[in-house]
């Protein structure tokens, strides 16, 4: 059963690595988590959308969290993950959830998929898949009070 809104946001532990830093998040902002493979087209499709939405609204508090989560054993290759966190510019923490540890706690088995928490730090929007992203920018907005 996919995590219902409302509920606060889950652990980040459990990573099997961490790329640009374990994530360092804030109380009282708002949180964007979107999970990622490196076998997914619409992953690296929407990616470019993505780090725009990071840099965009990072000026108004928003905290971006990438999750790398395998969809295939190939996707646990590492040396993978780091090509693509160069290539499509990912700066905000990336942890590689091989073990799907943080998958699990989300309860995502879907990828891309896209995780707004509000400033209470409960989930006020999830949504997966290329469909599920038209929809991510109006609700960060509602999300940080720029409707």
């Amino acid at each position: 059963m996919p995590m219902r809104l409302g509920t606060s946001m889950p652990s980040l532990e459990g990573a099997t690595q961490w790329f640009n830093g374990e994530p360092k998040l804030a109380e009282g902002k708002v949180t964007f988590v979107h999970f990622w493979a490196v076998s997914c087209h619409i992953c690296h499709e929407t990616m470019p959308e993505v780090v725009r939405l990071r840099d965009e609204y990072g000026a108004h508090g928003l905290q971006t969290v990438a999750i790398h989560m395998p969809r295939m054993e190939e996707d646990t290759n590492v040396a993978r993950v780091e090509q693509d966190i160069e290539k499509y510019g990912i700066t905000q923490p990336c942890a590689v959830d091989n073990q799907h540890a943080i998958a699990g706690r989300f309860e995502n088995e879907f990828a891309p998929a896209f995780f707004i928490f509000g400033t209470d730090g409960a989930l006020k929007f999830r949504a997966a898949g290329d469909k599920g992203f038209q929809k991510v920018e109006p609700k960060l907005r509602e999300a940080l009070g720029l409707a």
